[in-house]
């Protein structure tokens, strides 16, 4: 398989773990843990989905499958951190959090260079 390929891959499952995690925020989790974990299934199922839009980008820039990468595990670390915190009441994984969040802010301007210079060069 070629890297999109498995970055699709890990987006498809990326996103599949969005909605269980979101499904079980809804109907099984307690008040005290569903914020957390809405927020995490969120933030993981966005950027699941930018992987995808990544894996399928024009061109294959490496800029851009290297954006996909940086969202998809992004968003599943700071959705697993959230997870833990919920969860296990690991408070300690809060301070992982914020790596998932560098990670997905990362991927968004990466993007945002890939496509200045994609609309720079001549088609």
């Amino acid at each position: 398989m070629n890297a999109t390929r498995n970055l699709a891959a890990f987006a498809a499952l990326n996103g599949a773990l969005a909605v269980l995690i979101g499904a079980f925020a809804a109907h099984g989790a307690g008040p005290q843990v569903k914020t957390l974990l809405t927020t995490g299934g969120h933030y993981q199922m966005v950027h699941a989905v930018l992987a995808l839009v990544c894996a399928v980008w024009p061109g294959r820039d490496r800029l851009v499958v290297l954006a996909g990468w940086l969202s998809a595990v992004g968003g599943l670390v700071f959705c697993l951190a959230l997870s833990a915190v919920a969860l296990l009441s690991l408070t300690a994984m809060g301070a992982i959090a914020p790596i998932g969040g560098l990670l997905m802010i990362a991927a968004w301007l990466l993007l945002f260079i890939a496509a200045l210079r994609s609309q720079s060069t001549p088609a």
